[in-house]
């Protein structure tokens, strides 16, 4: 995949197709999406729980449990390299180096019988060959990168003596330690209070800032990504619906599915009993439409959309958005 401007991008997902195999049947949790991230850009990848973006951000270092999952077809290249044709011991070399993540829950990520410096200091240990001294001077520097107040004391602490947004802070060091070109970011504040959400996504901005790599940001919050990504795509039942430069996006949304979601966030003074909510429910992935997958639910879907899914297309301004009638949505 080659940018508009001629370069090749850090990474390049192209028609990628992760299926799950159950006793019900096989189910197409990622079905064709396709994007790209550049050197120091971030991508927020939205949509509502079970649409696939976890299951592409886990693909993206062969993280996907198998089975039951499987990649079903597509490349994802990354600088140039394809993961799907990686040997085992080739993505260990690839995982926590040049791809590191950060979860939603970072108690799950710690082990809460090691202490934080310990932990840290594996990772620094594994991916940057230091040792003695040195791991703990990179250690402390770490805790200082992501805000850890006094880190010489904090650096002998365990998990339990660290607040939610602290224990984030750590997990993100832990990721930070190998120096990675992209940061996987999935749900990063799901579990934080709306205070600690702000510093920890202003962290993450700050530190793709001054390090220069890539995000990849999972979210299911339109209004958590405004501030923080650079580009956008919307996916719905496994496939991006548009993808584009998020202020054009929020600004004038181009799929009607978009702009549903925009329409549900909460605003100052308006009653929380007048949401507006999308219609309907997400389809049954083993009984998908066999048109566009949102027509079921679409105020403005016509007579063909139930006869042929539309193709992503572009529609001018770095957009691409998977619905023919993009010009009606308001």
């Amino acid at each position: 995949m080659i940018r508009p401007d001629g370069h090749a991008p850090l990474l390049a997902v192209e028609d990628l197709r992760v299926v799950f195999d159950t006793e019900e049947g096989v189910i197409p949790a990622v079905d064709g999406v396709s994007f790209s991230i550049d050197h120091g850009e971030t991508l927020a990848l939205v949509g509502e729980s079970g649409c696939g973006k976890s299951v592409t951000a886990l693909s993206i270092a062969r993280l996907v449990p198998e089975p039951p999952g499987r990649v079903a077809g597509g490349r994802i290249l990354l600088a140039g390299q394809n993961i799907l044709d990686l040997t085992p011991r080739q993505l260990q070399a690839i995982r926590g180096a040049k791809v590191a993540y950060v979860f939603q829950e970072p108690a799950a990520a710690l082990n809460p019988v090691f202490r934080i410096g310990v932990q840290i200091g594996e990772a620094v240990q594994l991916h940057r060959r230091l040792r003695g001294g040195a791991v703990r001077e990179e250690v402390l520097r770490l805790l200082q990168l992501v805000g850890i107040p006094a880190p010489a004391e904090r650096i002998d602490d365990y998990p339990h003596q660290l607040s939610g947004g602290m224990q984030q802070r750590v997990v993100i060091a832990m990721a930070l330690a190998s120096q990675p070109s992209l940061l996987v970011a999935d749900e990063p504040t799901t579990a934080l209070d709306v205070t600690i959400q702000a510093q920890i996504l202003e962290l993450l901005q700050e530190l793709q800032r001054r390090l220069g790599m890539a995000v990849l940001l999972i979210s299911h919050n339109l209004g958590v990504v405004s501030d923080v990504a650079d580009r956008l795509a919307v996916m719905y039942a496994g496939r991006i619906v548009e993808e584009g430069p998020v202020a054009r996006i929020l600004d004038a949304p181009a799929h009607p599915y978009t702009r549903g979601l925009l329409d549900s966030i909460p605003r100052l003074g308006q009653e929380a009993d007048r949401l507006p909510a999308i219609g309907g429910t997400v389809p049954d992935p083993l009984a998908l439409p066999a048109g566009c997958k949102f027509e079921p639910r679409c105020p403005i879907a016509r007579a063909d959309c139930r006869a042929a899914e539309p193709g992503l297309e572009s529609i001018g301004d770095e957009r691409r958005v998977r619905c023919p009638y993009w010009k009606s949505v308001s």
